[in-house]
């Protein structure tokens, strides 16, 4: 289930993180999160990149796919995949967590997803929007991804926007 919010979160901006791990989100893109004192749920994506999502957003989605495994579950069409289960409940307890935009819309990211960001005190990061959230970038891993990406950007968004 997508968003039913239809403004893309778009912009790629360079930032630093300060010697408490806070990062400024750029004025640009606070409005797609809900603004300064926004609560909002940051997710561990892929290594070396982590996305920040409008709570609510964040919400239905989590919860439509939670719900779509227990009646799996109670179905009995999850036989034999306890181990699938279990892994998906790790990913699931560690995956995310719940943050709050402080004054400024700094971020506090936390211990944990820095270390899954890959990024210390002093560190430069993208701050990438990804249309239905904004996403935190280590610059090495940023690069990486638009050298695989973008030679098939015409063809995604020919395909999206047919």
């Amino acid at each position: 289930m997508m968003a039913e919010r239809h403004d893309f979160i778009l912009g790629e901006f360079q930032r630093t993180f300060d010697d408490r791990y806070r990062l400024a989100i750029p004025a640009e893109l606070l409005p797609g999160l809900g603004g300064e004192g926004a609560t909002c749920v940051l997710a561990k994506e892929r290594p070396g990149c982590l996305s920040l999502w409008r709570s609510s957003d964040w919400q239905s989605r989590h919860d439509a796919g939670v719900q779509l495994v227990k009646a799996k579950m109670a179905a009995g069409k999850l036989e034999g995949q306890l181990r699938h289960v279990q892994q998906l409940g790790r990913l699931l307890s560690t995956r995310h967590r719940e943050v709050q935009l402080a004054g400024r819309g700094r971020l506090l990211v936390p211990e944990g997803f820095r270390e899954f960001l890959r990024a210390q005190p002093g560190s430069e990061v993208l701050v990438v929007g990804a249309a239905v959230c904004l996403e935190i970038w280590n610059p090495a891993a940023w690069i990486e991804y638009l050298d695989r990406r973008l030679p098939s950007f015409h063809r995604l968004f020919d395909r999206l926007s047919s």
